[in-house]
């Protein structure tokens, strides 16, 4: 998972929006098969494309002349990009009909991936992410809802099985994947692998499923909403990606962004309060369970998505780590993920979700505690361990959170559920990675100074180190610049660990957050709430 990582809820969307092609008989045989392969490559690809470039950021950031921080902008803006697009999936699947929406969906993914591999400069790539963002939007629903149509309801849970391992094992793919081809190739690669990927799958899907389209149909767009959205989104991104750089509101640029960023989002909330068809349905935060859940999925999200995104920052900085050992770090998460998954996905509409989503946080908490306890000499097990036992907690995270958030909907509140609750998980993921990628830099310029201090004249330690070096050859300046880089490595590995600690904290108050929501129905069959949500869980 994304980056881990992500089964998006706005299947429900789109799979209402295509209700004629549900009437159509399932696939048999061998089309099934096919189908199931064409569906899952595209799923694979834009999964493994949110993971892949995780530990690839050092060097992008390095070739493309910018900061490590500055680097992260690759994820953000994909992630905010897509979070836009995710409430326009049922709009556009409707407009279009669903096979030709998810065949343009990933050829268009094709083409920005080329794009973003050939990009000369980082301000070029962020937008070509941007743009991949946007038509990524509505591949993964789609690939759910025609896979659902590929088979007898009956076997509906076999279906949704073959799409959720196909979402768990692209994020522990990605990490190895991306790791290798920027150390062996070039990081390009790691974009242009979507190439054939892309086409094979496009290829397939057409082939397999042209005829079960029911074709284009007229709808209103809310268009109003849709560019409010847009505004107050980009400009809070915005903010917070060049806060650090511009001093926050020192600077007259941040405070514009943020007057913006807050009158777009009163006005965005006027309008869809009122408007008759709104794009995003807020008054679903009327609903206890929605809101709750939501608010839930989206913090602990932030801090999940937040501390995904440093280890590998840390790890390549500061620990002498290449792509390939960071990878290597990151990808024992699928392992617990991918054997529990399939247990939660059925228990959970026999225990109360609000009990695993409990002991998920629990298990967040006590990796992050672990790895609150890192030091620059920790080695590689040390590391790797947590990281296998985060497994543990993200098979336990999605599915209950997801089960919580539609509890006592109705049938036709589904869908404007399962955007607005995606949308609201990818936005807080994205300015999660913007504020942990800042707070460490301020951590780390805060304990480099009072290391510094601590150095200065009359510490003998300080005085003898710089001798000996002196001694070994190494005039004073190139001695100076070695003690300020083991300063940097000590105050970029405190201000992570300090992080890491307050994060751990921070999951076990959101266990208050979550038994304010009403315990959920426990019932059984495709069409309960604990099924949808394991169905939808894996994004």
């Amino acid at each position: 998972m994304s980056t881990a990582t992500p089964g998006t809820p706005a299947a429900g969307a789109a799979r209402r929006a295509a209700a004629p092609a549900a009437d159509l008989p399932p696939l048999e045989g061998g089309a099934r098969a096919l189908g199931t392969v064409a569906l899952s490559l595209a799923t694979f690809m834009n999964v493994l494309d949110t993971s892949i470039a995780n530990v690839s950021i050092p060097a992008i950031a390095g070739d493309l002349g910018v900061s490590p921080s500055q680097g992260t902008w690759v994820i953000t803006s994909f992630a905010v990009a897509n979070a836009i697009a995710v409430p326009l999936t049922g709009w556009l699947t409707r407009r279009f009909g669903p096979v030709r929406l998810f065949t343009a969906s990933v050829l268009l993914f094709v083409l920005t991936s080329w794009l973003c591999g050939i990009a000369p400069s980082f301000e070029l790539l962020v937008l070509f992410r941007v743009l991949q963002g946007l038509v990524a939007g509505p591949m993964i629903p789609l690939s759910q809802t025609l896979l659902l149509a590929s088979y007898p309801r009956a076997l509906a849970g076999t279906a949704m099985a073959f799409w959720g391992m196909t979402t768990l094992v692209a994020p522990v793919a990605g990490p190895l994947l991306g790791g290798w081809i920027t150390d062996t190739i070039s990081w390009p690669w790691i974009f242009y692998i979507n190439i054939p990927v892309g086409l094979l799958s496009a290829a397939m899907t057409w082939r397999l499923y042209r005829k079960r389209d029911p074709g284009p149909a007229k709808v209103r767009l809310d268009a109003v909403g849709l560019a409010l959205l847009v505004v107050w989104i980009g400009a809070l991104q915005i903010m917070v990606d060049k806060g650090k750089e511009l001093d926050w509101f020192g600077s007259p640029l941040i405070v514009a962004l943020a007057i913006v960023a807050v009158v777009g989002f009163l006005f965005f909330l006027a309008w869809e309060l009122t408007d008759s068809h709104p794009i995003v349905d807020l008054r679903l935060f009327a609903r206890p369970n929605f809101a709750i859940g939501t608010v839930a999925l989206a913090l602990a999200y932030a801090l999940f998505f937040g501390n995904i995104v440093l280890l590998p920052l840390w790890l390549q900085q500061w620990m002498g780590y290449t792509a390939t050992q960071a990878g290597m770090v990151l990808a024992p998460v699928g392992v617990f993920a991918i054997l529990l998954s399939p247990w939660v996905g059925r228990n959970v509409g026999r225990i109360d979700a609000r009990k695993i989503a409990t002991f998920s946080f629990v298990v967040f908490a006590f990796v992050l505690w672990l790895r609150s306890r890192f030091d620059t000499q920790a080695p590689f097990e040390t590391i790797l361990v947590p990281t296998l036992v985060q497994g543990i907690a993200t098979a336990c995270f999605f599915i209950p959170l997801q089960t919580i958030i539609f509890n006592g909907l109705a049938p036709h509140e589904m869908a404007a559920a399962s955007g607005l609750s995606n949308f609201a998980r990818i936005t807080a993921g994205a300015v999660g990675t913007s504020i942990f990628t800042t707070a460490w830099e301020d951590r780390a310029a805060m304990h480099h100074a009072r290391l510094a201090e601590s150095l200065g004249a009359g510490n003998a330690a300080a005085a003898d180190a710089l001798a000996r070096l002196n001694a070994a050859g190494m005039p004073d300046p190139a001695a100076l610049a070695f003690v300020n880089r083991l300063v940097d490595q000590q105050a970029y590995t405190m201000a992570a660990t300090d992080l890491y600690w307050l994060s751990a904290l921070l999951f076990l108050g959101l266990i208050g957050v979550l038994w304010l929501a009403p315990a959920p129905r426990r019932a059984g069959g495709p069409g309960a709430p604990g099924a949808a949500a394991a169905a939808s869980a894996a994004e």
